[in-house]
């Protein structure tokens, strides 16, 4: 399944909205650098769907605020 997820990287509070099954918006603490915030928006989903890090994993979106995540159940 593939997830939509619009981010602002390097907020003070991190925050999670989740618009529907499939679309998300998020603020994450982690700079937009070195990986760092995608690292983050891939723990976060993993801990919404109840799922291993490892199932998910970016498609496209590595340099953009708009990205789309596959989520493997």
């Amino acid at each position: 399944m593939y997830v939509k997820v619009r981010v602002v990287a390097g907020m003070r509070k991190e925050k999670v909205k989740k618009i529907n099954a499939v679309t998300f918006e998020m603020t994450v603490k982690e700079p937009a650098e070195r990986n760092l915030a995608n690292k983050r928006i891939r723990t976060i989903l993993a801990e919404q769907y109840k799922l291993e890090e490892a199932n998910v994993r970016i498609v496209t979106g590595h340099h953009s605020q708009s990205k789309i995540f596959d989520v493997a159940e």
